[in-house]
């Protein structure tokens, strides 16, 4: 099986994500903003950018299908510890592309967060 350049990088941006989620211990008083970002910026960011990059670089790069599952899960993972940050205990069930879609959309992860998982819910003006 071929894999892409990026395949170290996804494994280790899913192996974290895995280990965060099996390691997280719930805020005290949610919502832990600060530390649902981080998520985000140091996670969620990140692996959604790997297939950005994959995707829309000089060369389209074919991800194989264990590196699709990998950046599949770990989006998922990274949005599940943000959502836990803030009380709640779904899952979420976004795929990568739809992640890297709104993110080139908002060109901020908060906001895609925002977009994807309705927390924190919006409020109109």
């Amino acid at each position: 099986m071929t894999t892409s350049p990026y395949a170290e990088r996804i494994a280790d941006l899913a192996d974290r994500a895995r280990e965060e989620r099996e390691s997280f211990e719930p805020p005290a008083s949610p919502p832990a903003e600060e530390r649902g970002l981080e998520y985000l910026r140091e996670g969620f960011g990140p692996t959604v950018a790997v297939y950005l990059r994959g995707r829309t670089g000089d060369e389209h790069v074919r991800f194989s299908e264990v590196e699709l599952s990998m950046l599949q899960a770990a989006v998922n993972d990274w949005l599940a510890l943000y959502l836990r940050c803030h009380g709640s205990s779904r899952d979420p069930a976004v795929t990568v592309r739809e992640a890297a879609e709104l993110l080139v959309e908002t060109h901020n992860v908060r906001d895609t967060a925002q977009l994807l998982t309705g927390i924190p819910p919006r409020t109109d003006r």
